[in-house]
């Protein structure tokens, strides 16, 4: 009774994706190639009921579930709405990755919806257990994912990914082993009501470590974010703009409630995360300047931006929390509209070089002006979303203490090289050649042109109107 109970309570979006699993699955065994079209549907009808029943979940007084493995409340519904939304977005990116592979379409439908299970249930954690078999959940989907293209180099992205990944759980793990070990605990709650009564000790802080750079690989930030580069290239982009927003979301989502809660007693672990986020935005942004491929461009920004985000979350306040929660919502619709560009690029048979982006804006000036826009607003300026984000950023790193004010001047730095590279992308839409093809094939890219006007327009918006999305997000951090 109590099990039935928890699902009709708080579970009704994951079971909704759960059954969608199912049905793709079982239709992938009974339907002919002809139908792949139905697998995209049914996803996006999956996700759409998702979202609707999260109006449905008890959020006050706050539930406990499943012997209080999972939580809900206003927090978790917020980030189950942004996991939800980014993934409807990208759903009608795959096209192209489906139409190479027909056969393939329900399994491939059937592995982000997998994704996007393990990314709500990731959110509502309220142990390490739970934490970790919804990580692994959403790890195991991406390795297909990344590998669904045929050739060698998505397979080696693939191997690259897998072995990665595990030595990073196995870090997070070792973390967790001795955090179990001090406490008798894996929950949350009973883990910070263990160290109410009992001083925190040198081991509890190196536990903590541990698991937070076990938690780094998800992110994309070092030490674990060597693979980043080439799984960005040599994955499908609609894979790869999964993999860019989803898995991090979650991830930020979870790492905030540890450092509110389980882990709040390390005053070490806050220096090693700021650090950890200083030396990836040096790196990533150092890195992008040398790229000439698109994708591998962006795969410097997502670190980039990562890292501005982990350096804000780990000086745990109301008012930074927020400031994460806007830059999240900020990012996702920048990042969907450039990648849905590149989406656009490739289905109308450009190569991701930059040098190929040269006439755009003359002969394609729409697609220009929403391309340069998201770009734009992911390098900061203003009348963007990026901007305000960043502003509101810079404002709640400053209000946490002059010893962090070294580490913000170097990320100021950072964000001003970053400048460059963006800038760098626009610079070439507008050079003229006469030896570069540049027509953007509209009827081949129908769905991935209206998701790039919509995430334009949704960041020229947040960046002149940002207030309710602020006041939602300071509801939001309050409610952790």
């Amino acid at each position: 009774m109590d099990f039935l109970q928890n699902i009709t309570n708080i579970m009704l979006p994951e079971m909704t994706i759960v059954a969608f699993i199912l049905l793709q699955i079982i239709l992938s065994m009974f339907l002919d190639m002809k139908f792949y079209k139905l697998a995209k549907w049914l996803t996006v009808l999956g996700i759409f009921l998702a979202t609707s029943l999260c109006t449905k979940v008890q959020i006050e007084p706050i539930y406990y579930g499943f012997k209080n493995a999972i939580i809900s409340d206003n927090y978790t519904i917020f980030f189950k709405g942004l996991i939800l939304i980014s993934s409807f977005l990208i759903v009608f990116l795959t096209k192209k990755t489906i139409s190479s592979r027909r056969n393939s379409a329900f399994q491939f439908n059937a592995l982000i919806l997998t994704v996007i299970l393990g990314a709500l249930t990731l959110v509502s954690a309220n142990d390490f257990l739970t934490m970790f078999i919804s990580m692994e959940t959403l790890g195991f989907a991406m390795f297909f994912l990344i590998a669904f293209d045929k050739g060698f180099k998505s397979k080696e992205a693939t191997f690259k990914y897998l072995i990665i990944s595990a030595v990073a759980s196995s870090i997070f793990l070792f973390g967790v082993s001795y955090l179990y070990g001090i406490t008798g605990h894996l929950n949350f709650s009973l883990i910070y009501e263990y160290f109410l009564e009992k001083n925190p000790t040198l081991l509890y802080s190196m536990a903590a470590i541990f698991i937070t750079c076990g938690l780094t690989f998800k992110l994309g930030v070092i030490p674990f974010a060597n693979w980043i580069l080439d799984i960005y290239e040599d994955a499908s982009t609609s894979v790869v703009t999964l993999l860019s927003i989803v898995p991090k979301v979650a991830m930020f989502g979870i790492l905030a409630r540890l450092l509110v809660f389980p882990l709040s007693y390390s005053f070490e672990l806050t220096f090693v995360l700021v650090l950890i986020a200083v030396v990836t935005a040096i790196w990533a942004n150092v890195l992008a300047i040398r790229q000439k491929n698109i994708k591998r461009l962006l795969a410097c920004s997502s670190s980039a931006n990562a890292a501005y985000v982990l350096f804000t979350v780990s000086l745990v306040s109301v008012f930074n929390l927020s400031t994460v929660l806007f830059y999240l919502v900020a990012y996702i619709f920048m990042n969907i509209g450039v990648f849905a560009a590149v989406i656009i690029l490739e289905s109308s048979e450009f190569s991701n070089k930059l040098y190929e982006f040269k006439n755009f804006a003359y002969t394609n000036p729409v697609f220009t002006l929403c391309f340069a826009t998201c770009i734009l607003g992911l390098a900061g300026f203003p009348i963007t979303a990026g901007f305000i984000s960043k502003i509101y950023l810079f404002s709640a790193i400053a209000r946490s203490g002059l010893v962090f004010l070294p580490f913000l001047i170097v990320l100021m730095i950072t964000i001003v090289v970053s400048v460059y590279y963006y800038l760098r992308v626009v610079k070439f839409m507008f050079e003229k050649s006469d030896t570069v093809e540049s027509e953007v094939i509209a009827y081949k890219t129908s769905s991935a042109i209206v998701i790039l006007y919509c995430c334009a327009a949704i960041t020229v918006v947040l960046g002149i109107f940002p207030s309710k999305i602020i006041e939602l997000c300071q509801l939001m951090a309050y409610n952790i």
